[in-house]
């Protein structure tokens, strides 16, 4: 790993770059922003990298609630408590609040992810659709006041109509006059008056001029930075970083769930793994408990696969040793520990380079290592022949309360590519009887991007109803 250096953002070099103007003593005047300027100020590995992934976390879950069909009043109560997690943006009279580094952070984050997805067709048009979501959000909850500046501060090249010019028309007051192929969302939908060429914009549809224009203004930009990009001096540190959040959008999922850390779970035997697995495990690692007990044996990936996902889960070392063992039960003690003892501790970091190794996320699990014939690892939901994905997840949560009923939705977005969201329509299903809802997530709407998220939600819902706290002690009521 590399220290953290300042580095300077290099989005585009051919637009002209000035500086902000501050406005009452803040360098970023308004939440809402076309952003029209790169930043030019220093931004160290550290924030390029984990801006770009809290603004990606967003912009994913922007995906996710598009193919759950979610309304946009649905979208908008989800995206708004994400927001406030990853990406807050505070209003200009919380002054207690650091509004500017908030509105730093929302700046850069957007530049290096347009990097990220200037490179493909389907990147860009993906990207644009999430990120004129976010900003239609913005804008319909933005404070009134604010709102009016940040309008009054740009030229939207709209024209006040007259009273002569809207006489007549069936709603009265007050018409913005536009181009009509400004407004084809409004046009589609009959929402304006159509006359000599021109849109008359009822007052009430002003928004969809101004998010029409960022729409417009983003796709422009970005083409611009797809030319230029061959031709920037970028740093070599940062061509992996774009690589991997490309891949995670192409996915459809962030890059990491943030608790993914040794250490994350509560204390797991070897004894309790059957139980944990069967109430509380994602497909992929349920499909691979499986796979273990009947085969007694895991390849490789499939070891490693799930080796990882139980360390964060809470099993120790010393009950891993214990765990594979029992599990491997067709082989010889010699060739255990020949073969397979220095790999575990491996993965724990005891031998080798030592490193303390995080379990796959569902973006390494979908991207990276594909599995062959015989190999038990990767994504079920993507690497199962849809015959085999309904019949396993009818065997794996029948007893959960999953049904053929729940099939033809969960499948639906499958062969739509969302796997995520499918595996976390099967939590919802599933966790019904803790009380979770549809659309709920595993909280506050967010979709599964870690199996091991899956499993730690899993179980805190479980020992909620048993009436005990996150530690596992009853709560006296």
């Amino acid at each position: 790993m590399f220290k953290p250096k300042e580095i300077k953002s290099r989005a585009t070099k051919d637009r002209k770059v000035g500086i902000v103007e501050t406005h009452n003593g803040l360098k970023y005047p308004f939440r809402l922003n076309f952003y029209d300027r790169p930043p030019t100020d220093d931004i160290t590995i550290e924030e390029f990298e984990t801006f770009a992934l809290d603004r990606l976390r967003v912009l994913a879950e922007i995906e996710s609630s598009y193919a759950r069909n979610r309304t946009f009043e649905e979208l908008l109560s989800v995206i708004q408590a994400i927001c406030l997690k990853y990406l807050p943006l505070n209003a200009n009279s919380a002054k207690e609040k650091p509004r500017d580094e908030e509105r730093r952070k929302d700046h850069i984050g957007h530049f290096v992810l347009r990097l990220a997805f200037c490179r493909s067709e389907e990147l860009r048009r993906r990207f644009v659709k999430a990120e004129t979501t976010l900003f239609k959000i913005r804008f319909e909850k933005d404070d009134h006041a604010e709102k009016e500046q940040f309008l009054g501060s740009r030229d939207f090249d709209w024209v006040l109509a007259t009273s002569e010019e809207v006489q007549g028309f069936d709603a009265p007051g007050k018409y913005y006059k536009v181009k009509w192929t400004r407004v084809p969302d409004l046009v589609e939908k009959r929402r304006v008056v159509l006359k000599g060429g021109m849109a008359y914009v009822p007052a009430t549809e002003q928004s969809s001029i101004v998010v029409q224009e960022f729409q417009t203004h983003l796709e422009k930009d970005l083409e611009m930075t797809a030319k230029a990009l061959p031709r920037l001096d970028e740093d070599t540190r940062l061509v992996p970083i774009l690589d991997n959040l490309s891949k995670g959008f192409l996915a459809g999922v962030s890059s990491e769930w943030s608790n993914a850390s040794a250490g994350a779970g509560d204390g797991l035997t070897a004894d309790m793994v059957d139980e944990m697995a069967f109430k509380h495990f994602p497909a992929c690692m349920r499909n691979l408990h499986m796979c273990l007990r009947r085969d007694k044996h895991l390849k490789h990936f499939g070891r490693l696969q799930y080796g990882l996902f139980l360390k964060i889960l809470g099993l120790s070392i010393e009950e891993a040793l214990v765990f594979w063992r029992k599990s491997f039960s067709k082989i010889q003690d010699d060739k255990f520990n020949k073969e397979y003892r220095y790999n575990i501790r491996h993965s724990y970091g005891l031998e080798g380079k030592r490193a303390n190794y995080a379990a796959k996320s569902c973006q390494q699990i979908l991207m990276s290592d594909q599995p062959g014939p015989g190999d038990s690892h990767g994504c079920p939901y993507r690497h199962f022949s849809a015959d085999n994905l309904q019949s396993a997840l009818l065997t794996m949560y029948g007893e959960q309360g999953l049904t053929s009923a729940d099939m033809p939705e969960i499948m639906q977005t499958v062969k739509a590519g969302h796997f995520h969201v499918a595996c976390t329509r099967v939590f919802e299903i599933t966790h019904a009887r803790q009380g979770v809802k549809k659309g709920d997530g595993v909280g506050e709407g967010e979709s599964v991007t870690h199996p091991n998220q899956y499993a730690a939600r899993s179980r805190e819902l479980d020992k909620k109803a048993e009436g005990k706290d996150e530690d596992g002690d009853v709560v006296m009521a």
